[in-house]
Parts: C-alpha cells; structure tokens; sequence
C-alpha cells in the first residue's frame, strides 16, 4: 500500500477545489493511504471524504499569535511526530506559499509542488524535490489534478468528482429549505442587500425556508436585516463546519457570494448559484462541479436581481430535490 500526504491548510474554498483530487487518486491508485495537513478551522473539510485516513492539524494561525507559549510549542512538536510518522511515497504541496513548502520539508517523502511559472509564491519552490508545470489560468480544482495526476503518474480522466460524504447527525430543518450564503471577507464581494431580500421574499412565497448563516458578529447583523420581516426566514445558530456540510448538503438550493461554503454546496451537489463581482469564476467558479451549479456575474460585473431569479427556476426545475 502506497501513502500520500496532501498539504494544502488552508483556505476553505481552495480546500475544497483540492479535494477533487482524492477520488481521482482512489481510482487511479487503489489502496493508496490519504492523510491531509490542515488548519483546524478548516480540519471538517478533508474529514468529509471517506478516502482520508488522517487529518494532521497544523494550527499556524493561531501559533504565531502565542509564539511564547508553552502549550503552542507542545501543539508543533506533536504536529512534528505527526507528520513524520509514515514515510510518505509522495507529498503533494497544493498550497503555493512558504508555509506549504516547510510543512513539506518536515514530512518524510518526496516532494511535488507546482514549478516557478505556475506557483503563487516562486521562493515556495525552493522547499520542494519535483516541480510541475500546470497552467496558472485554469480552476484550481484542475490545477490539483493536473499536479497530483503528474506526481503519481497517471492521466485526469473525465470531470471532476468529490464523493463527500456529511455527517447524519447534525440537525437539518423540517421541510425544504435554501440558504442565502452573504457573508464573505472582503466587502467588495457582497452582493446588494435589497437583493438579497427580495430573493429571500421569493422563497417565502413558495413555502420555502431560508436559512442566514454567520460567522462573525457582523455578519449576524447582516443576517438579522436580511431576514427580518420575512416568512420562513431563520437566522440560525452559529455552526461549526461540519454541521454546515451537512445543512448545505439537505438544502434545496444554496445562493452565495465567492465564499467557501459556496464551493463547498457545489461539491456536495446542492443545486447553487455563485454571485461573482469582483473575482473571475473561470478560476474559482462553481459550474466544474456539475449542471446543478451556475456562476452569474465576474470581475466588476455584479449579477442582476432577474439573472439570480432566472438562474434559480432553471435549477430548482431540474433538480430531483424539488
């Protein structure tokens, strides 16, 4: 049996875009063991495939903000023995940053990583044993296959495929159900509050839910202003990860910004739709996932009001889950 480690921490949708790789190896090299290096903010995220045998966490964020604590030093010397338990037959360094590049060095095994020409960070490679080319235009979900289809010697067949498997434990709503993901980190990539709801008013007429997701106490507000007034309009509790997966993967349908719980509703093949208004979704878009997904907007083009609603019938009218 061969061993793998992937190395990509973080961030949430780049996580998700790398874990298409995995069934790609299963099919290509069965038996192959998968363990996956990962922030614990995000540690649900490789969890959700059955192909994973181990998350390692690699808790970087937090560390460097207590760099004189005692128990911060505990938690990297037991990342260390971790990591350098098995000897890997290849690691894959998806994360394109120094970070990925010392977390490869400290494992035990060869090294694959994308070369200078394809790399966001080029010093990166410098930690790294092979280096491939692969097309910095293409969806990063291509890109991790193209790479890891390079380092293990076999050829990306077909479309993309995730095989995610959610938890059955976490709590979902009675009856159907959308969820409005507004919330992202950077403002320029929210989409017009009015909008919002009157999307949110369209699902109440039809006797569906809408579920209003946070993550911080602004973004609570935001949900607080977009339900109010609303039928069938739930700000939720605060979830963790994996009970998100789980809520995303029962939903009818799922509208979000560029947002990582977007991409991640797409792999889980819930019917959804990507608002895009500063970022190309050619290299982070939802569509690869399949025909239950639509990317509306890009890079200065803010989705209109009709486009979302119209996008939203065709969907919710193909989808079985209707």
């Amino acid at each position: 049996m061969s061993a793998l480690l992937i190395v990509r921490p973080s961030s949430l949708g780049d996580v998700v875009h790398a874990l298409s790789i995995v069934p790609d190896v299963v099919r290509a090299r069965p038996g192959t063991r998968i363990d996956w290096v990962c922030e614990p903010a995000f540690a649900d995220l490789p969890a959700l495939s059955p192909h994973v045998r181990s998350v390692i966490p690699f808790a970087l964020r937090r560390w460097r903000h207590a760099l004189l604590d005692g128990e911060t030093w505990r938690e990297a010397r037991a990342f260390r023995d971790s990591v350098r338990e098995t000897r890997y037959d290849a690691i894959l360094d998806l994360q394109e940053q120094i970070k990925g590049g010392v977390i490869a060095r400290i494992a035990r095994g060869v090294r694959h990583g994308f070369d200078r020409t394809s790399i966001r960070e080029p010093v990166a490679t410098l930690f790294d044993d092979v280096h491939h080319r692969v097309p910095r235009d293409e969806h990063f979900a291509t890109r991790c296959r193209q790479l890891a289809a390079a380092a293990l010697g076999y050829a990306v067949d077909g479309p993309p495929r995730w095989n995610l498997a959610p938890r059955r434990d976490a709590t979902v709503p009675a009856g159907r159900y959308a969820v409005a993901l507004h919330a992202t980190s950077r403002e320029a990539k929210l989409w017009p509050e009015a909008d919002w709801r009157a999307v949110i008013e369209g699902f109440s007429r039809a006797s569906i839910s809408t579920l209003l997701p946070w993550g911080d106490a602004a973004e609570r507000e935001r949900s607080a202003r977009l339900a109010q007034g609303i039928e069938g309009a739930i700000v939720p509790e605060r979830q963790p990860l994996g009970a998100m997966a789980t809520l995303l993967a029962g939903a009818d349908v799922a509208v979000g910004v560029d947002t990582g719980m977007t991409h991640l509703a797409a792999a889980l093949r819930t019917p959804t739709i990507a608002l895009f208004t500063q970022t190309d979704p050619r290299g982070a878009g939802v569509a690869i996932t399949g025909p239950h997904a639509r990317d509306l907007g890009g890079r200065g083009v803010v989705p209109g009001l009709d486009d979302v609603r119209t996008a939203l019938g065709e969907l919710m009218r193909a989808s079985p889950r209707c």
